[in-house]
């Protein structure tokens, strides 16, 4: 895969993959591009067996400081319906594997958007988090008052959206928005070993259990219980679930093949 945007690594770790946003000049703005590369490589990476899990990351200094401006100022609001500004987005929630958000830095506006799009966050010390279009007299538009909502509550995501404050790595970790946070040097190193805990387990099984998790967002509970169950029986067509139960009477680990 060849990007100008984006750096992809297929296999980071044994079935972990890595992809990092890189426009360090521009402080990773979210253009159209970008994302258009983001969506092709999460394709290729969700159809690749040997990948069971994506971390998503921006490196070491910043996530992603929001949308690329620049592309919008001018834009009338037939411009970006004809652009379809975040169809690009879509790929994200449809991806079957578990994608986890590597965070350091300023995760703002569509930043923001794109790390709470991802299944986890891992946040570095140094991390921000915040939607502050209102600031530039618009609002969030990839998810941003629909997410953040469902992630901290009504009366939080109100404050954040109409001020525009970021919330520290604290802050987010105090309400639920982020997994864990760690020293902004360990980052990586911390979302390999979260990772890998993921990765270890039934590709299968890992897959089913997501899509019923999310499934939760957009279903009643009696719902989301059926819909659970169903998955819950499918399990049970697996060679990995013949695995899990067997070594587990036997007292081995697992070797999960995915099928």
């Amino acid at each position: 895969m060849s990007f100008e945007f984006i750096k992809v690594n297929p296999q980071l770790e044994k079935h972990i993959a890595l992809i990092e946003l890189h426009r360090p000049k521009e402080l990773n703005a979210l253009n159209r591009q970008l994302m258009l590369e983001v969506r092709d490589a999460l394709r290729v990476l969700d159809e690749d067996e040997s990948v069971r899990v994506i971390i998503l990351t921006g490196g070491e200094k910043v996530f992603a400081a929001g949308a690329d401006i620049k592309q919008m100022a001018n834009a009338t609001a037939i411009d970006m319906v004809n652009i379809d500004q975040f169809s690009t987005w879509d790929q994200i929630k449809k991806t079957k594997k578990p994608i986890i958000a590597s965070v350091s830095g300023f995760a703002l506006g569509g930043g923001c958007e794109l790390a709470m799009t991802c299944d986890m966050i891992i946040a570095s010390d140094t991390a921000k988090f915040g939607q502050p279009e209102i600031k530039i007299g618009t609002m969030p538009g990839a998810g941003g008052t629909q997410r953040l909502t469902r992630a901290v509550g009504k009366a939080l995501a109100m404050e954040l959206v109409l001020t525009g404050r970021f919330l520290s790595a604290e802050e987010a970790l105090n309400v639920g928005l982020v997994n864990k946070i760690v020293p902004a040097e360990l980052l990586i190193f911390e979302t390999l070993r979260f990772a890998a805990d993921i990765a270890k387990q039934s590709p299968v099984a890992v897959k089913l259990a997501k899509e019923s998790v999310l499934n939760a967002f957009n279903s009643s509970l009696d719902e989301g219980l059926i819909f659970e169950r169903k998955n819950f029986y499918l399990t049970f067509a697996s060679e990995d679930q013949k695995e899990g139960m067997a070594a587990f009477v036997e007292k081995r680990a697992p070797d999960f093949k995915g099928k």
